[in-house]
């Protein structure tokens, strides 16, 4: 019964801190940064595979969370909020490094068609395999499979077309399918 109290007690903090932190104190934003930086960090990692540049990106998301707090309307949640702010940095960041293409020949892919990977590979293996992909492929990948974005906000955020998001995600996936199948039948020693 304890369990809930705790859990509106955090909320209620989560809210006075950023009451504090609006009014510029940095106890407050500190203890935002700590409460939320590790999940942060490893949503820039999503898109950024070494982990030195996802930490500056993750860093600069943050001034602009501190500087950008009074765009906070407690629509949703904190944490989202921050995330969002994440991934636009995320973005932004490989823009300027020019890592990002995205190929070109759109091939009609269906909406139901999924890829269900079933496999006993460990979690840092399977982040090694996202950061294997190419740029394009795993921004969208990351977007719409992790982030839940949907094909139209990916398609405005990257400035690309739906069709090139579908065609990124589809390709991605069956990659991603075949190198895990690839680990697969080497680690049941079939290969």
């Amino acid at each position: 019964m304890s369990n809930p109290l705790k859990v509106i007690q955090l909320y209620k903090n989560e809210s006075q801190l950023i009451k504090k932190a609006l009014q510029n104190n940095r106890e407050a934003q500190h203890k935002l940064y700590e409460w939320h930086s590790p999940k942060m960090l490893s949503v820039c990692r999503y898109y950024i595979s070494d982990v030195h540049y996802a930490e500056e990106v993750m860093l600069n998301g943050f001034f602009k969370v501190f500087t950008k707090l009074s765009h906070f309307k407690n629509e949703g949640s904190f944490e989202g909020w921050i995330r969002r702010i994440m991934v636009r940095e995320a973005i932004s960041f490989l823009r300027k490094q020019k890592n990002i293409e995205f190929s070109q020949d759109d091939m009609e892919v269906h909406d139901e068609e999924t890829n269900n990977i079933k496999t006993e590979i460990e979690v840092s293996e399977i982040q090694q395999l996202i950061d294997d992909l190419p740029e394009g492929y795993r921004m969208v990948f990351v977007m719409y499979a992790i982030e839940g974005y949907k094909h139209q906000e990916i398609a405005q955020m990257l400035n690309i077309t739906e069709g090139t998001s579908k065609s990124q995600l589809f390709k991605a996936r069956n990659l991603l399918q075949q190198k895990i199948n690839d680990l697969n039948k080497t680690s049941y020693g079939t290969n």
